[in-house]
């Protein structure tokens, strides 16, 4: 079996991101293990309209995106604690989880 392209690994982490039900979250190492910052490198890039970007957060629950990004998850019912995503409460960390 060949090993994945670079649009492989992409589509995943995009395929993952895509399938975070409204109200959850994921972090950026929970849609792409082992490389995180490719998470955040990929969601940066891409212009589809159907990605949820704003489910994605920081492993301690902080958000990349600021206030915006916690608006649209408040909007969800997505708990916080100060200024973190209660990811006790939100986070979905299996990757098949949906």
């Amino acid at each position: 079996m060949p090993p994945p392209t670079s649009t492989d690994v992409q589509a995943a982490i995009l395929r993952r991101v895509r399938a975070i039900p409204p109200g959850y979250v994921r972090t950026y190492g929970d849609v792409s293990p082992g490389a995180p910052r490719l998470a955040g490198h990929v969601l940066s890039r891409t212009d589809a309209r159907d990605v949820p970007w704003h489910r994605v957060v920081r492993a301690d629950g902080s958000l990349a995106k600021g206030p915006h990004q916690r608006r649209l998850l408040e909007a969800e019912g997505v708990p916080f604690r100060g200024e973190r995503v209660l990811l006790s409460s939100a986070r979905l960390d299996d990757l098949d989880a949906v």
